[in-house]
């Protein structure tokens, strides 16, 4: 039997996406096409705002250490949601890698892990990350809970939501940074 340039093409094709569905390279491409595609996210129009007024949330650094988001309010926070599993999520982890590097001394980033702590720490000692990690100790206060991964908030000084973003972003990105010195300066 003879194979037609169709049936070669189709074969590709299926072979193409049995890589990308089943196996570990799959999930670098998928994180690949995610880097790709992120771009800045963009702010909440003011008259969708959401307001973080409980900011109870207690929390535990991958050290163990206790904290809760109240010792954060009054400040800029950077709330992220992720986990090593998820392509979106790792995609945006050089972006907030970079954006901590020249932000975190002046806005408390808090990286909630959705994930086991050893295959956490594993990921950030490959990757060579130094990023605040924190592990859900207590309930989500309501106005930050999501169904999906990553997810992302911006919280200005009087508890406003500014940034809600679902999925992968570009968050070093000019427009993030002139975003947070504004809420800076507020």
């Amino acid at each position: 039997m003879r194979m037609t340039r169709k049936k070669w093409i189709n074969l590709l094709w299926v072979l193409f996406m049995v890589t990308v569905l089943f196996t570990p390279a799959g999930f670098h491409i998928k994180v690949f096409v995610n880097r790709l595609i992120s771009f800045s996210a963009t702010e909440v129009a003011e008259a969708d705002r959401e307001t973080l007024s409980d900011y109870h949330w207690p929390l535990q650094t991958i050290e163990g250490k206790r904290v809760n988001l109240t010792d954060f309010k009054g400040e800029v926070v950077l709330i992220n949601v992720w986990a090593t599993w998820c392509p979106p999520c790792v995609a945006e982890m050089p972006s907030f890698q970079e954006l901590y590097n020249a932000y975190g001394n002046r806005v408390p980033m808090l990286f909630v892990a959705h994930d086991e702590r050893e295959k956490v720490a594993r990921f950030l000692g490959k990757k060579g990350y130094k990023l605040p990690i924190y592990y859900e100790a207590g309930p989500t206060p309501t106005v930050l809970q999501s169904t999906s991964i990553p997810v992302t908030y911006v919280v200005d000084k009087k508890g406003s939501i500014r940034v809600r973003k679902v999925g992968a972003a570009d968050w070093n990105s000019q427009k993030t940074r002139t975003l947070l010195d504004s809420l800076l300066q507020e």
